[in-house]
């Protein structure tokens, strides 16, 4: 590990110097793209040289034990060695997880897709609640949510909403959302007092650059028509709403939330590229799972992985066994403590893969 960690400083500082070339500051192109790498190289260097401050203190102390000193003294050499050991061990292993194979989409934008599942109306209700809390999150990491897609229920609640969350670390932070999400209360539409379990469906997709999938155009079938709403100037005169059909895979979209017909297809476009993207990923998923075992929490959209139970104010997430007493904060978009546990957990099962 530490001949690897030399060999990145090593890089690091080459690409100090190449950023701070006027020759290659003048090429605006070449100069982010090493921006980007040295930016990228940036907390493992720091991490590591950290580290290499550690050994050092530990060398010393190790040297000084090894000489004549007074009793007293002797006492703190100790104790600051026993400290200096015990976070030399922590260092190390967050350089192991430095040094993990980087999701090349941890950067990107995410485009979230909340469905209604088992449930009926209140299960509408429930998405309407989920897409509130990861818009508050949003609002809390300072990230843009631009909606996408509506498909309203009778009583405000969604049967289907898409939207796009911009930011940075987006994709890094909300990935592991994907799966079935279950609700147990009782239903404004329930007159017995009874609790009713409810589901939605979340997915989480990367955003897709135009380059990253190729769809050529006579794979596409593309129709018009009016867009549908809840009546008044909601409801368009004109066939501004788009459904396009990606004919290899069957894939279908749809937008209508746009007055133009050209934003709401270039809206259309931007999910289908990242539906694309998920499906040829997953194909390749596949081809890997099948010559060795499945992994714990993949993401999966079939896997149930979080249950948010209003009588008893808590949500438990199964896949890692995590139970917090704090409903309305965490739907209130306070997710952090949820998702970091949840980083934790996967970066951990990660490290015994590869060690």
């Amino acid at each position: 590990m530490i001949e690897k960690l030399q060999v990145i400083e090593e890089k690091y500082l080459e690409l100090e110097k190449k950023i701070a070339d006027p020759e290659i500051i003048s090429n605006p192109q070449e100069w982010q793209r090493l921006l980007k790498e040295h930016s990228s190289l940036q907390p493992i260097v720091e991490k590591f040289r950290e580290y290499k401050r550690i050994i050092k203190t530990i060398e010393e102390a190790e040297e000084l034990l090894d000489s004549n000193i007074d009793q007293d003294f002797e006492e703190l050499v100790k104790e600051e060695l026993n400290q200096a050991k015990e976070q030399k061990e922590v260092i190390e292993r967050e350089l192991k997880i430095l040094l993990l194979p980087r999701d090349p989409n941890d950067e990107k934008n995410v485009i979230m897709e909340i469905r209604a599942g088992a449930g009926g109306e209140e299960a509408a209700l429930f998405a309407a609640e989920l897409f509130r809390m990861y818009s508050r999150y949003a609002e809390r990491k300072n990230w843009k949510v631009e909606v996408m897609s509506t498909s309203e229920s009778d009583l405000d609640g969604f049967k289907e909403v898409i939207f796009m969350i911009s930011g940075k670390g987006a994709y890094s932070r909300l990935k592991y959302e994907s799966g079935v999400h279950r609700v147990q209360r009782v239903p404004v539409t329930e007159s017995g007092g009874r609790i009713h379990t409810s589901t939605a469906t979340v997915a989480v997709l990367p955003e897709v650059e135009e380059v990253e999938v190729e769809i050529k155009e006579e794979d596409l079938e593309i129709d018009t028509f009016r867009a549908s709403g809840a009546g008044g100037q909601h409801v368009n005169k004109t066939e501004s709403a788009v459904r396009i059909i990606h004919k290899p895979t069957g894939i279908v979209v749809s937008c209508q939330d746009e007055r133009s017909q050209h934003a709401n297809r270039d809206k259309a476009m931007k999910i289908l590229r990242a539906r694309l993207y998920d499906y040829y990923q997953s194909l390749q998923q596949k081809e890997i799972e099948s010559q060795r075992r499945s992994q714990v929490g993949t993401g999966d959209r079939s896997e149930r992985i979080r249950t948010y139970n209003f009588p008893q104010g808590r949500v438990t997430d199964h896949r890692i066994g995590l139970t917090l007493y704090k409903l309305e904060q965490i739907l209130d978009g306070d997710l952090d403590e949820i998702i970091d546990a949840l980083i934790t957990y996967f970066q951990t099962e990660r490290l015994k893969e590869v060690s």
